[in-house]
């Protein structure tokens, strides 16, 4: 009844084209322009508002500065340990002289006390004179009178007394005669007692035999306290 029918058979031969060109993936396109818009903007960002880049010389005088601090921190470093070390030896310098202190101090006393209960102890001045003169010596060598004399007065006598004393010594020249000489006077200030020791020059050839000693007011000639006494050898 029916004709049979014939289908064309589609043969690709060697110089068709027949290939589908191939496009890239959209993704693709839109991770790679995300990828270059983020890296523009973190450059954008970075330039204008981050801190700015340093140079090669920059990073140089950086670097340097960078060393010098270093070295600086280590000689700081190295001068609060010497400082600390000498603190500490300071301190405990301080605290060994303290206690020096306190003993020295304790010794005063001690000795305060002890001059204290020798003067009570002192006969009176010959003459019962206030000030008095309660002790002394006197002796010579090559040409020198050296002395020593404890003057005091009584112990009601709170006024502080300042007057000066006057030696006049008596003995003999080397041609055998006889004479005196009066030797300038040295100040005296005391409240209690005062120990006065010292040496003085005498003529050439004059050898002491007694000093007789004088004490006065300032401002007065008047003898308060007198005393004669023998020059040893």
């Amino acid at each position: 009844m029916f004709g049979r029918q014939q289908r064309h058979v589609f043969k690709p031969t060697a110089y068709g084209a027949n290939r589908r060109t191939r496009r890239i993936p959209r993704w693709l396109v839109l991770m790679l322009t995300g990828i270059v818009l983020g890296a523009g903007g973190l450059l954008f960002l970075q330039k204008s508002y981050g801190p700015p880049r340093l140079t090669v010389e920059q990073s140089e005088q950086l670097h340097y500065d960078l060393n010098s601090l270093g070295m600086d921190k280590q000689r700081l470093q190295a001068e609060l340990t010497k400082t600390k070390r000498e603190l500490t030896e300071a301190t405990a310098k301080v605290e060994s002289q303290s206690k020096s202190l306190v003993q020295a101090q304790t010794q005063i006393d001690k000795q305060s006390g002890d001059i204290k209960m020798f003067a009570e102890a002192m006969p009176a001045d010959p003459r019962g004179t206030s000030p008095g003169i309660r002790a002394a010596s006197f002796r010579s060598d090559n040409n020198k009178l050296i002395y020593q004399i404890l003057i005091m007065q009584d112990a009601g006598k709170a006024a502080m007394f300042n007057g000066n004393a006057e030696f006049t010594v008596a003995g003999r020249y080397s041609n055998g005669r006889s004479g005196s000489i009066t030797l300038p006077p040295f100040d005296l200030s005391l409240e209690r007692y005062v120990q006065v020791e010292d040496e003085v020059d005498l003529p050439e050839g004059f050898r002491p035999r007694q000093v007789t000693i004088k004490i006065r007011r300032d401002g007065a000639d008047k003898v308060v306290a007198t005393r004669t006494l023998i020059v040893s050898k």
